[in-house]
């Protein structure tokens, strides 16, 4: 009895925990859409294309809360030789 009790209570943690994490990302997501169709109502709106000067190259560059999420990818050496074969 005891040990179903403490394995229930383990696996139920683990899934509580494992819901605040996607939680934050749905948040971090949700926030992003947000600011990403603001941006299109005033393009929509302005009906320009945007020179050099006048891009906003800010909010281009890469949330630094989302990395957490990101895997993280090995690269194999790429030999050339073996591809046209």
């Amino acid at each position: 009895m005891k040990k179903n009790l403490l394995l229930t209570l383990a696996l139920s943690s683990l899934l509580f925990a494992s819901n605040t994490v996607d939680d934050k990302k749905e948040d971090r997501i949700k926030k992003q859409i947000i600011i990403e169709m603001e941006k299109e109502k005033k393009y929509a709106k302005e009906q320009t294309f945007y020179s050099a000067e006048n891009y906003d190259f800010k909010g281009s560059q890469v949330n630094p809360d989302s990395l957490s999420s990101v895997p993280h990818i090995e690269v194999d050496d790429l030999d050339m030789d073996s591809v046209y074969d």
